[in-house]
């Protein structure tokens, strides 16, 4: 028999209900903090990315019940449960995406603390507790009368709820949670700079307890509205990113307009002293009762005035790059974190989301503007890597070269004005017919003082130092890039053959030695292909690769790797090094490379800026080989902890100097 719907009587069952649940959650905190058992991971964890099915039931009846069954028989509110589960997915995801690319921009930051991947390990089960959430309003509509076929608003239950909301929800949280439980287990299951929730099973249980107490009691007393249901739980999401977002996004004036608000509705800044000081702002959403207690953190003031005040960060170096595959936009730092903290590689499921991609594509179509990705720092360098909103297609297409161009320039520019020191071209952005290996810029504009680096000459030091000792001949096959052919050139000057497949090749080469001078004896024409050492690019077809003897190295000096048709053949990655530990907030892959590994060209930015180099590096000159090589070499050198060392120390090979090649870890790994 239903509760009266009596204003008196529904507050008299919040308190009744809010008394017994006190001692109930404090009991399941304490018992996760001494000894986490079973009930610390979620039931459904041995599925893996199938868990979605543990819904598929539930969804079936609900769907089936509304397509096919009469119209006075159906439940429009257990239909919308999906729908709305994936609302609460994307809303969580657009906070995250914001949340990381306003930190990554330094504007109104609260806090400058980074994450690593360990972090995005643990946190990458952040839907779970949305999963969980849908079990239980399915449950609670087959269950309860109250629950199910509700109405889209009803005036006599909203206007109650938000007295129960505000009578509960915080009064609860502030004494219901053991001091010693805020202190060793909230600090740790979340962190200001990724706004997912991800604390264990049974406390995600004690929450929903807590605040599904003002809608049971609207569920019990039939006045719940699916206005009133979906809202309150949208308006318990929107807060609670908002307060972990850790950037200030709540104006002073609109406290000056109206002050009672500052005792209603709280800041990012405000709840970051919660995580900071672990005794103060307890409050969740409505600072009131931290006031009222005295428990309010008398740096609440200051802290909001000046992450306020916060201006954009001026990076020393920037790192230039651009999107690959219209499925690469999930990989980035600013999508999926559970995707960008891996290698890039193409995933089935993200074919189900198409809309979603073909969305984000005339997203970049119609912004087209270069965006900031990632924030990094070493040591008392600042590192920022922009992302040019371009496909690889569209850098292969003639019309698009102009306005791919005048994108560049205008990230140069920008830097620039912007005070950056030296801006490296990724990927695509330093193509020989686009812009002349970023010469065009240069020549165009003289007067730069930020330092244009293509990072070729790096590259080919990491190619020249990865082929294995002893090696008497290799074979050269690809796009002859400005990196080809000075791995060619060096390699004679070494005494070491080079090969070439197709006579268009020789020839170029042929007349690139002429000018340099080289004996061309140690460049010859092949057609024979008996060398298993192959240096390739870009445009290495797989007949190609068929005619490779077996136990072929083939070692790409491209941006791109080779497509891998060989399973009696060796592969490495593209030219890249393992980064040092003191290069923080690293918690994303860089394209295909494995964790805390750097492609050469992005590291040839940073050590130009170390090394203070007063020149550019573009166009068709290069810098010294064995300089660049040398001068690497050391800054690693003096950068990498006895704990880098260890880490990959069972993984490389040593050449000819005592120095560890990054490159073989990079490739085991």
């Amino acid at each position: 028999m239903p509760i009266n719907s009596n204003p008196s009587t529904i507050l008299q069952f919040t308190i009744w209900s809010q008394q017994n649940l006190i001692l109930l959650k404090h009991h399941s905190f304490c018992f996760m903090a001494s000894t986490p058992g079973i009930l610390s991971d979620w039931p459904w964890k041995p599925l893996g990315t199938f868990k979605y099915l543990v819904l598929a039931p539930f969804v079936i009846r609900s769907w089936y019940g509304m397509l096919v069954k009469d119209e006075s028989e159906r439940d429009l509110t257990a239909f919308l449960i999906l729908p709305f589960l994936v609302w609460r997915m994307l809303h969580n995801q657009i906070w995250i995406t914001l949340s990381r690319h306003r930190t990554a921009k330094g504007n109104s930051r609260i806090l400058h603390k980074g994450i690593e991947f360990d972090q995005v390990d643990r946190e990458t089960n952040w839907d779970d507790q949305i999963l969980f959430n849908g079990l239980l309003y399915y449950l609670g509509n087959c269950t309860f009368s109250g629950a199910s076929r509700l109405p889209l608003w009803r005036t006599d239950g909203d206007q109650w709820s938000f007295c129960i909301i505000g009578y509960t929800e915080h009064f609860i949280t502030i004494f219901s949670i053991p001091d010693i439980i805020l202190i060793t287990i909230l600090p740790l299951s979340r962190n200001l700079l990724l706004v997912a929730v991800t604390h264990p099973f049974a406390e995600h249980v004690s929450y929903f307890v807590l605040f599904a107490i003002p809608m049971l009691t609207l569920v019990f007393t039939n006045t719940l509205s699916m206005i009133t249901l979906f809202g309150y739980v949208t308006y318990i999401d929107f807060m609670d990113n908002m307060g972990h977002c850790n950037f200030e996004i709540i104006p002073k004036w609109l406290f000056s307009i109206f002050p009672p608000l500052k005792y209603f509705m709280y800041t990012p800044s405000f709840h970051s002293l919660h995580h900071t000081q672990f005794r103060t702002n307890y409050c969740l959403y409505m600072p009131f009762y931290d006031y009222i207690y005295g428990t309010i953190d008398k740096n609440s003031d200051e802290l909001h005035d000046s992450a306020l005040k916060r201006e954009e960060e001026t990076p020393d170096v920037v790192h230039l790059t651009h999107l690959t595959t219209p499925k690469s936009i999930y990989h980035l730092r600013l999508g999926f974190s559970s995707l960008a903290s891996k290698p890039y590689q193409p995933k089935w499921y993200l074919f189900f989301i198409w809309p979603l991609t073909a969305f984000s594509m005339i997203l970049t179509w119609i912004c087209a503007r270069t965006f900031i990705l990632e924030e990094n720092r070493l040591d008392k360098l600042k590192l920022q890597t922009w992302v040019i909103p371009k496909y690889n297609f569209q850098y292969s297409l003639q019309s698009q070269k102009l306005s791919i161009n005048r994108m560049i320039e205008k990230a140069i520019l920008d830097a620039d004005k912007k005070g950056v020191k030296v801006l490296s071209l990724g990927l695509m952005n330093q193509g020989e017919d686009l812009n002349i290996y970023g010469g065009l810029y240069v020549s165009k504009h003289p007067k730069l003082k930020v330092k244009v680096v293509d990072g070729s000459s790096l590259a080919v030091a990491v190619v020249l130092n990865s082929i294995p000792k002893g090696t008497t001949q290799v074979l050269l096959r690809g796009k002859l890039t400005k990196v080809a052919c000075t791995l060619a050139l060096k390699l004679c000057h070494q005494g070491i053959k080079v090969a070439t497949m197709h006579k268009d090749d020789y020839m170029r080469l042929k007349n690139l030695f002429n000018r340099s001078e080289t004996n061309l004896t140690n460049l010859i024409i092949e057609q024979s292909c008996t060398q298993k050492i192959w240096l390739v690019g870009d445009e290495l077809s797989e007949k190609e690769q068929l005619h490779a003897p077996k136990g072929t190295l083939f070692i790409p000096y491209s941006q791109f790797p080779p497509k891998r048709y060989r399973k009696d053949c060796s592969y490495y990655c593209t030219p890249a090094m393992l980064i040092p530990s003191s290069l923080e907030n690293v918690h994303s892959c860089e394209d295909w490379l494995p964790r805390r590994v750097m492609s050469a060209w992005r590291i040839a930015g940073i050590v130009h800026s170390l090394e203070g180099w007063n020149e550019h590096e573009c166009n068709y000159t290069m810098n010294d080989i064995d300089k660049d090589w040398d001068v690497l070499m050391e800054t690693w050198e003096n950068m990498m902890d006895w704990a880098g060392w260890t880490m990959f120390g069972d993984y490389v090979q040593y050449a000819s100097s005592s120095w560890p090649l990054f490159f073989e870890y990079v490739n085991h790994t």
